[in-house]
């Protein structure tokens, strides 16, 4: 007997839905924000080299990542509309999100051999874990209007960023305890490899099996998709054209296409920042001992986490009363102040507070910006295809942010200069947010 399947608004299907958040932000956080960029900067360490060779030329281990982290997000902004054109037509959604859910979790488990030894094995895991990460997450995101109506989206796209922080800050506390007193989980040291890095490397793995577990939840109330109706020819590079299709429709929705330029440019300047966080904190703050510094990063990153479960909340509640472009405007505004504070950093505690105010408009204005482009859209069923211009909108922004980071960090000797020149992508979207409601006076 086939099962019903909930109903498009029901508590069911949105919890089903913000649950995925849950099963796939501990990648963000353990493995993109938290426990590898520590484990990636006490490799190098340990090995007290500062470069390693790559394809025949030496290149630092920061722009190294940062440039990696570009070519994965190339290749992410390639997939997506591929994977969107074929999902469009054949109503499978639901099977490429579990095949790029395990992917990613897959790959983050593959990281376990990550060693400069192994470092294009390595890399390839690391590259293949972004993808998955991804590209799962823009597929989920095409579902949210298929599954909340438009007064409901704000709600419940908040909902899940709040749920991802929960259940990333409760594995990553496992992970920090294993980290810190690996001797308590039977974890010593073996083979010339500390026990501190080898806890690390479990924590990959913890990764990608919780990622696989919870996501199974999500999978098993959303719908397969929604099939297309007519002829279904040259599925393979309909994405591109349904790209074509969303771009030519923009000419008519003068506050999406201007609400999309705004995105752009302020969402290149946010992920970047949480992609190199932590890189930024392991190089540039004086710590002290190793230990120390992997505590300190640890703590930094569950400040930000703990916090930005309010702070989407709040959010949440101050789009409600001032409207989601104005509320925008202010986050962006606290994310200037906030780049030109870090190129300060010096101490500990500079960086405690600094994670403490990033946390507050970190999760705000993720999901703040997922729900105002969903409210944003014309009416369609096409869901899929407006929701992967928008990925790719923010994947092409990604890469042009980490290149351009990584570049200057290597040309100028130093990431703090980095940090104000991401400080002007910022003032540049409170400008073209300003220009958004002027077709309208609120939304």
């Amino acid at each position: 007997m086939a099962r019903a399947l909930a109903l498009k608004g029901s508590k069911k299907l949105l919890n089903a839905w913000a649950f995925y958040d849950w099963a796939n932000s501990v990648y963000s956080l353990v493995i993109s924000s938290a426990i590898f960029p520590i484990f990636y900067g006490a490799l190098f360490r340990v090995a007290e080299i500062e470069k390693v060779t790559i394809f025949g030329g030496e290149i630092a281990r920061a722009p190294l990542i940062s440039y990696v982290t570009s070519l994965a997000f190339v290749f992410i902004a390639i997939v997506t509309p591929l994977v969107s054109g074929i999902a469009d037509y054949m109503g499978n959604k639901r099977i490429f999100l579990k095949f790029f859910c395990y992917l990613g979790a897959a790959s983050c488990i593959g990281l376990y051999w990550f060693s400069l030894e192994n470092i294009y094995f390595g890399l390839v895991c690391y590259f293949f874990g972004l993808v998955g990460f991804w590209v799962s997450f823009a597929i989920n995101n095409s579902y949210l209007p298929d599954i909340a109506f438009p007064e409901q989206q704000d709600g419940v796209s908040a909902k899940g960023f709040s749920l991802g922080y929960v259940g990333s800050v409760i594995l990553l506390v496992f992970n920090l305890a294993m980290v810190m007193q690996p001797a308590v989980f039977g974890i010593t040291d073996s083979g010339g490899e500390v026990a501190e890095i080898k806890a690390m490397k479990y924590s990959f793995i913890s990764v990608g099996i919780w990622w696989i577990l919870f996501s199974q939840y999500t999978f098993y109330h959303l719908p397969k998709g929604y099939k297309r109706e007519g002829e279904r020819t040259n599925i393979v590079l309909n994405g591109f054209r349904e790209l074509k299709s969303v771009w030519k429709q923009l000419g008519g929705e003068t506050r999406l296409k201007r609400y999309l330029g705004a995105f752009f440019v302020y969402s290149m300047a946010v992920q970047t920042i949480m992609l190199i966080a932590t890189y930024f904190g392991e190089e540039e703050i004086a710590w002290g001992t190793d230990t120390e510094r992997t505590t300190g990063l640890i703590i930094s990153i569950l400040v930000i986490q703990i916090v930005a479960i309010a702070g989407a909340t709040f959010t949440a509640y101050a789009s409600k009363l001032y409207g989601n472009v104005r509320t925008l405007i202010v986050i962006n505004i606290i994310w200037i102040l906030l780049c030109v504070y870090a190129y300060f950093l010096q101490t500990p505690m500079d960086f405690y507070i600094a994670a403490g105010l990033v946390g507050i408009v970190m999760g705000g204005i993720q999901a703040l910006s997922r729900s105002t482009y969903s409210k944003f859209l014309p009416e369609t069923t096409d869901t899929t295809s407006f929701f992967s211009f928008y990925d790719v909108a923010e994947k092409i922004g990604i890469v042009i942010g980490t290149f351009l980071y990584g570049a200057v960090a290597q040309l100028t000797g130093s990431m703090r200069n980095s940090t104000i020149f991401l400080g002007l992508f910022f003032l540049i979207g409170v400008f073209l947010l300003l220009r958004v409601n002027k077709v309208k006076k609120r939304q």
